[in-house]
Protein backbone atom coordinates (compact mmCIF):
# COMPACT_ATOMS: atom_id res chain seq x y z
CA UNK A 1 0.00 0.00 0.00
CA UNK A 2 2.78 2.42 0.89
CA UNK A 3 4.46 1.85 -2.50
CA UNK A 4 1.17 2.51 -4.33
CA UNK A 5 0.62 5.76 -2.42
CA UNK A 6 4.13 6.96 -3.24
CA UNK A 7 3.65 6.03 -6.90
CA UNK A 8 0.38 7.97 -7.06
CA UNK A 9 2.03 11.00 -5.46
CA UNK A 10 4.91 10.89 -7.95
CA UNK A 11 2.45 10.57 -10.85
CA UNK A 12 0.47 13.57 -9.57
CA UNK A 13 3.64 15.68 -9.22
CA UNK A 14 4.72 14.72 -12.75
CA UNK A 15 1.31 15.67 -14.13
CA UNK A 16 1.39 19.05 -12.39
CA UNK A 17 4.89 19.70 -13.73
CA UNK A 18 3.83 18.87 -17.30
CA UNK A 19 0.75 21.09 -17.00
CA UNK A 20 2.89 23.94 -15.63
CA UNK A 21 5.42 23.64 -18.46
CA UNK A 22 2.71 23.58 -21.08
CA UNK A 23 0.93 26.57 -19.54
CA UNK A 24 4.17 28.54 -19.34
CA UNK A 25 4.97 27.80 -22.99
CA UNK A 26 1.54 28.96 -24.14
CA UNK A 27 1.82 32.18 -22.14
CA UNK A 28 5.35 32.99 -23.33
CA UNK A 29 4.51 32.39 -26.99
CA UNK A 30 1.65 34.91 -26.79
CA UNK A 31 3.85 37.85 -25.82
CA UNK A 32 5.75 39.55 -28.61
CA UNK A 33 8.07 41.63 -26.40
CA UNK A 34 8.68 43.27 -23.03
CA UNK A 35 9.37 47.01 -22.80
CA UNK A 36 10.97 48.83 -19.87
CA UNK A 37 12.62 52.10 -18.88
CA UNK A 38 16.10 52.89 -17.56
CA UNK A 39 15.29 55.15 -14.59
CA UNK A 40 13.39 52.76 -12.30
CA UNK A 41 14.12 52.68 -8.57
CA UNK A 42 16.59 50.24 -7.03
CA UNK A 43 14.64 48.92 -4.02
CA UNK A 44 12.31 45.96 -3.79
CA UNK A 45 11.75 42.78 -5.79
CA UNK A 46 10.00 41.89 -9.02
CA UNK A 47 6.56 40.41 -8.38
CA UNK A 48 4.29 38.31 -10.61
CA UNK A 49 3.17 39.42 -14.09
CA UNK A 50 -0.52 40.00 -14.77
CA UNK A 51 -1.91 39.76 -18.29
CA UNK A 52 -5.00 40.85 -20.18
CA UNK A 53 -7.16 37.94 -21.36
CA UNK A 54 -6.41 36.56 -24.82
CA UNK A 55 -7.53 39.00 -27.50
CA UNK A 56 -7.65 41.98 -25.10
CA UNK A 57 -5.34 45.00 -25.05
CA UNK A 58 -4.93 47.80 -22.51
CA UNK A 59 -6.90 50.86 -23.60
CA UNK A 60 -6.60 52.67 -20.28
CA UNK A 61 -4.91 52.70 -16.88
CA UNK A 62 -5.40 53.89 -13.31
CA UNK A 63 -2.92 54.41 -10.49
CA UNK A 64 -2.78 54.01 -6.72
CA UNK A 65 -1.31 57.13 -5.10
CA UNK A 66 -0.57 58.09 -1.51
CA UNK A 67 -0.95 61.87 -1.07
CA UNK A 68 1.88 63.87 0.54
CA UNK A 69 2.23 62.98 4.23
CA UNK A 70 3.92 66.16 5.44
CA UNK A 71 6.58 66.25 8.15
CA UNK A 72 7.43 63.89 9.82
CA UNK A 73 5.36 61.49 7.64
CA UNK A 74 6.80 58.85 5.31
CA UNK A 75 5.86 59.45 1.66
CA UNK A 76 5.58 56.59 -0.84
CA UNK A 77 3.84 58.42 -3.74
CA UNK A 78 2.92 55.93 -6.52
CA UNK A 79 2.00 52.52 -5.11
CA UNK A 80 0.42 50.66 -8.03
CA UNK A 81 -0.75 50.61 -11.65
CA UNK A 82 -3.80 48.90 -13.12
CA UNK A 83 -4.32 48.21 -16.81
CA UNK A 84 -7.87 48.36 -18.16
CA UNK A 85 -8.06 45.81 -20.97
CA UNK A 86 -10.71 45.95 -23.67
CA UNK A 87 -11.69 44.53 -27.03
CA UNK A 88 -12.18 47.93 -28.58
CA UNK A 89 -14.98 49.28 -26.40
CA UNK A 90 -13.99 50.99 -23.16
CA UNK A 91 -17.57 51.07 -21.87
CA UNK A 92 -18.17 47.34 -22.24
CA UNK A 93 -16.16 44.14 -22.14
CA UNK A 94 -13.49 45.60 -19.82
CA UNK A 95 -11.08 43.49 -17.75
CA UNK A 96 -8.79 45.05 -15.10
CA UNK A 97 -5.35 43.57 -14.34
CA UNK A 98 -2.95 44.53 -11.57
CA UNK A 99 0.44 43.17 -10.56
CA UNK A 100 1.34 43.57 -6.88
CA UNK A 101 0.84 47.07 -5.47
CA UNK A 102 2.07 48.89 -2.39
CA UNK A 103 0.02 49.20 0.78
CA UNK A 104 -0.73 52.92 0.76
CA UNK A 105 -2.97 55.31 -1.14
CA UNK A 106 -6.16 55.04 -3.18
CA UNK A 107 -7.00 54.27 -6.79
CA UNK A 108 -7.68 56.98 -9.36
CA UNK A 109 -10.36 56.90 -12.04
CA UNK A 110 -9.08 55.31 -15.27
CA UNK A 111 -7.67 57.38 -18.13
CA UNK A 112 -8.54 56.07 -21.62
CA UNK A 113 -7.03 56.22 -25.09
CA UNK A 114 -9.43 57.79 -27.60
CA UNK A 115 -11.65 55.53 -29.67
CA UNK A 116 -10.37 52.02 -30.22
CA UNK A 117 -6.70 52.85 -29.64
CA UNK A 118 -4.39 51.02 -27.22
CA UNK A 119 -1.53 51.90 -24.87
CA UNK A 120 1.81 51.30 -26.62
CA UNK A 121 4.60 52.95 -24.54
CA UNK A 122 5.25 54.41 -21.08
CA UNK A 123 7.51 56.70 -19.06
CA UNK A 124 8.11 56.87 -15.29
CA UNK A 125 8.57 59.92 -13.08
CA UNK A 126 11.13 58.85 -10.46
CA UNK A 127 12.61 60.74 -7.53
CA UNK A 128 16.37 60.02 -7.29
CA UNK A 129 17.85 58.58 -4.11
CA UNK A 130 18.59 61.09 -1.38
CA UNK A 131 20.32 60.66 1.99
CA UNK A 132 19.31 61.80 4.45
CA UNK A 133 15.78 62.19 3.16
CA UNK A 134 12.40 60.61 2.54
CA UNK A 135 12.70 58.52 -0.63
CA UNK A 136 9.63 57.82 -2.79
CA UNK A 137 11.00 56.18 -5.99
CA UNK A 138 8.22 56.22 -8.65
CA UNK A 139 5.90 59.23 -8.38
CA UNK A 140 3.87 59.07 -11.59
CA UNK A 141 3.50 57.39 -14.98
CA UNK A 142 2.67 58.48 -18.52
CA UNK A 143 1.37 56.22 -21.27
CA UNK A 144 1.33 56.89 -25.02
CA UNK A 145 -1.58 55.64 -27.09
CA UNK A 146 -1.38 54.10 -30.55
CA UNK A 147 -2.71 57.36 -32.06
CA UNK A 148 0.06 59.41 -30.37
CA UNK A 149 -2.07 60.82 -27.53
CA UNK A 150 -0.19 60.94 -24.19
CA UNK A 151 -1.97 60.26 -20.90
CA UNK A 152 -0.43 61.33 -17.57
CA UNK A 153 -1.60 59.82 -14.29
CA UNK A 154 -2.68 61.99 -11.34
CA UNK A 155 0.47 61.12 -9.36
CA UNK A 156 2.89 63.32 -7.43
CA UNK A 157 5.48 65.75 -8.78
CA UNK A 158 8.73 64.75 -7.05
CA UNK A 159 11.51 63.68 -9.40
CA UNK A 160 11.64 63.80 -13.19
CA UNK A 161 10.36 61.78 -16.11
CA UNK A 162 12.91 59.59 -17.82
CA UNK A 163 13.01 58.55 -21.45
CA UNK A 164 10.05 56.83 -23.05
CA UNK A 165 10.18 53.08 -23.40
CA UNK A 166 10.21 51.43 -26.80
CA UNK A 167 6.75 51.09 -28.37
CA UNK A 168 4.67 47.96 -28.72
CA UNK A 169 3.90 47.10 -32.35
CA UNK A 170 0.17 46.72 -31.61
CA UNK A 171 -0.55 47.23 -27.92
CA UNK A 172 0.13 46.67 -24.22
CA UNK A 173 -1.31 43.45 -22.77
CA UNK A 174 0.27 43.03 -19.32
CA UNK A 175 2.55 44.38 -16.62
CA UNK A 176 4.93 43.37 -13.85
CA UNK A 177 5.87 45.57 -10.89
CA UNK A 178 8.92 45.90 -8.65
CA UNK A 179 7.71 46.54 -5.10
CA UNK A 180 9.51 47.27 -1.84
CA UNK A 181 7.64 45.56 1.00
CA UNK A 182 6.63 47.60 4.07
CA UNK A 183 9.66 48.21 6.32
CA UNK A 184 8.03 49.21 9.59
CA UNK A 185 9.55 52.41 11.04
CA UNK A 186 12.14 52.63 8.25
CA UNK A 187 11.70 54.58 5.01
CA UNK A 188 9.21 53.04 2.52
CA UNK A 189 9.14 53.56 -1.23
CA UNK A 190 6.53 50.99 -2.46
CA UNK A 191 6.54 50.94 -6.31
CA UNK A 192 10.06 51.15 -7.78
CA UNK A 193 9.85 49.97 -11.39
CA UNK A 194 7.55 48.47 -14.04
CA UNK A 195 7.86 46.10 -16.99
CA UNK A 196 5.21 46.17 -19.71
CA UNK A 197 4.25 43.25 -21.95
CA UNK A 198 3.34 43.71 -25.62
CA UNK A 199 1.10 41.40 -27.66
CA UNK A 200 0.31 41.32 -31.36
CA UNK A 201 -2.94 39.35 -31.15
Amino acid sequence: MEFQSEAKLLLLLLLLWVMHCGHTQIRVERYASIIDVTNGGTWGDWTWPEMCPDGYFASGFSIKVEPPQGIPGDDTALNGIRLHCTRGNAEQNTHVVESQSGSWGSWSEPLWCPGAHYLVAFSLRVEPFSFPGDNTAVNNVRFRCSDGVELEGPGLSWGDYGDWSDSCVKGVCGLQTKIQKPRGPRDDTALNDVRIFCCNS
